[in-house]
């Protein structure tokens, strides 16, 4: 098979959960330029909307629609969706995060603790489950789950000196720690229906309104030299989702330019 046709995402149709957020829009724009047909879904219906609408205005295929990842009945009808209207699914994406921790480890409140629970784990879990028997329906297919370099080292708050952006919250630390090994879990449980498991931990993206004391402490420890822009995340999830890694699973890639290395 040539390289080319390993990477092709053709014929494919791909889930990408939070498929309008931040990462998510990379994600999407990526597997749809690999040829894939690609569903965002979160529970902002109108702005998955308005992002599939601008990348089928340049040739995309890409569709949106609802779920809340914590509310079981929307996973259920967003399964149904995508039979009734894609024939299936080969690829899940699972992207969605929620943040509803505030205040760093002093500052958090029990009740934001168990809303972020509730959204990051059980309903994680959930819809990673239902998925899977969809692309299971299909013969197998491929399982990508982000992560976060977060998830593998403890926060350097040296990247907030001079900045008032205070304390990371821990329930993001605890919930990309668990998504890392989740992955390994999954390639073991889904491999007699083959499916692979991967999982990638993305580093910091460049956003608007990071404060420019933040981005110079950050970036004097990548070995490239900046955070991540908008096309850095493309290559690796198309990588993992198509035939071209078709002999991997279970793994976890750190994308963070270098900063651990």
């Amino acid at each position: 098979m040539e390289t080319t046709e390993l990477l092709s995402l053709d014929s494919k149709v791909c889930l990408v959960t939070g498929g309008a957020g931040k990462y998510g829009v990379c994600i999407v724009e990526g597997l749809a330029e690999a040829g894939a047909t690609v569903i965002t879904a979160s529970r902002n219906l109108d702005a998955g909307e308005n992002f599939a609408n601008s990348m089928r205005e340049r040739g995309l295929d890409v569709h949106a629609r609802a779920v809340d990842q914590a509310d079981h009945d929307t996973v259920v009808r967003l399964k149904a969706s995508i039979v009734e209207d894609f024939g299936g699914l080969d690829v899940f994406v699972n992207n969605a995060v929620a943040r509803p921790v505030s205040g760093g480890w002093d500052g958090f409140t029990v009740d934001a603790l168990s809303e972020s629970m509730r959204v990051n784990a059980v309903g994680m879990i959930d819809i990673t489950r239902e998925m899977a028997e969809l692309i299971a329906r299909r013969g197998g297919g491929t399982i990508v789950n982000i992560a976060s370099m977060m998830g593998m080292f403890g926060p350097d708050l040296s990247n907030y000196d001079g900045t008032d952006m205070g304390t990371p919250a821990p329930d993001y630390f605890f919930h990309r720690a668990g998504m890392i090994n989740f992955t390994r879990y999954l390639a073991h449980v889904l491999a007699d229906k083959k499916i692979r498991a991967n999982c990638i931990s993305p580093g910091g993206l460049r956003s608007p309104g990071q404060p420019d004391r933040f981005v110079e402490n950050y970036t004097k420890k990548v070995m490239v030299g900046r955070l991540a822009d908008h096309d850095d995340i493309k290559g690796v999830v198309v990588f993992l989702a198509s035939e071209a890694s078709r002999y991997i699973t279970g793994e976890n890639i750190l994308m963070d330019g270098g900063m651990h290395c």
